[in-house]
């Protein structure tokens, strides 16, 4: 059979052995949705587009804006860093699948590909869980923040960011290898845990833990506190009401969308990995499901690297603005006060610039 194939080097593609633990596994019919073959390469093409210009035009106006930078727009040239990394790697694997899940591209870049992805996964949550916690010290604790609100703090945190997402990506660099069908000739680029097998379910359930449940839920609780705050803060100021809606808009927005784009991932990764240590329904249709689900949610959490430059960049007035004058498609905004980023109407606009 086909294991469960991923793209971010998790527990989705490793090889398990069903017929250690499936009773009718000579019964179960494990091959691919023959229309995966074409579609999965285009969604990941797909997505390559968007991300590559998307996360590229966000990276510029960052660079270009080097002056007046916030501390929040910090976090999100180095999402979109993140983002544009991964998405660099997604020709390759539209390739894979395309050829049928056979790899032709060697060893040494079926490591460092795969390590790539993970390594860009960790750190966009990473990042956005640090973005989310900076925006909280900047709303709830404004006035007692300053002191941890320093470049060198943030400068510290994405260190930590990256190095923390570089141990946890390690594995991959591992136990990811080329493996030879000699029936088919066929060569997969998988998770060979041949001699470790338990790590098989523990690296599934950690993956999930650190790189989706703990930070999701470090942000759900931080946007809380700040829409708590904002509500009351704007309570009784009616010219407000506008922009309190505004900003809980999009406090919203970002929340529902990150969940809607990786909870269908992380739920069918994680039951994969409970069918395997048998606390999750092992038949032959819960698996096959399982198999032909997996590559379009993993398509579905892929495209959030797509969408973060609109969330955090174009949803912002003053970066919106920035992103427009140095694109030149708003020609007469380059005579503008936003243009040089002092205006301080389109500060007054939007508090979400103040984080």
């Amino acid at each position: 059979m086909e294991p469960l194939t991923s793209i971010d080097g998790s527990d989705s593609d490793y090889e398990y052995e069903y017929d250690d633990y499936l009773d009718n596994s000579t019964m179960c019919d494990y091959s691919e949705w023959t229309p995966s073959y074409s579609v999965i390469p285009v969604l990941y093409m797909l997505i390559f587009i968007l991300g590559l210009s998307g996360n590229g035009v966000v990276i510029f106006t960052v660079w270009r804006a080097q002056a007046k930078r916030r501390t929040a727009d910090i976090y999100i040239g180095n999402l979109a860093m993140a983002d544009l990394t991964f998405v660099l790697t997604l020709p390759l694997w539209a390739v894979y699948t395309a050829l049928g899940y056979h790899w032709p591209f060697g060893v040494a870049l079926c490591k460092i590909s795969s390590y790539v992805v993970l390594l860009n996964m960790y750190a966009s949550v990473f990042c956005l869980t640090a973005m989310s916690f900076d925006r909280y010290l900047a709303i709830v604790h404004s006035l007692s923040s300053s002191q941890l609100r320093t470049r060198s703090h943030m400068q510290a945190s994405l260190m930590a960011i990256w190095l923390l997402s570089g141990l946890l990506a390690a594995p991959t660099l591992i136990f990811r290898t080329t493996k030879k069908d000699m029936s088919t000739s066929r060569v997969s680029c998988a998770m060979d845990f041949s001699l470790v097998s338990i790590w098989i379910a523990g690296l599934s359930i950690s993956s999930s833990a650190l790189g989706f449940l703990l930070p999701f839920l470090a942000m759900m609780v931080c946007y809380c506190f700040i829409g708590c705050t904002v509500t009351r803060h704007f309570n009784s100021l009616r010219k407000e009401d506008q922009r309190k809606r505004r900003l809980l808009k999009i406090i919203t927005t970002l929340v529902v969308v990150f969940a809607a784009c990786w909870t269908p991932f992380h739920v069918l990764k994680s039951a994969d990995a409970l069918s395997y240590l048998n606390l999750a329904p092992n038949t032959c249709v819960f698996l096959r499901f399982l198999l032909l689900a997996h590559p379009y949610a993993t398509c579905l959490a892929y495209v959030n690297s797509c969408l973060n430059p609109f969330l955090y960049a174009f949803f912002d007035l003053r970066f919106r603005s920035q992103c427009l004058c140095l694109l030149n498609l708003k020609k007469a905004m380059h005579a503008s006060p936003a243009c040089s980023l002092s205006s301080q109407k389109t500060e007054a606009q939007s508090l979400a610039t103040k984080v």
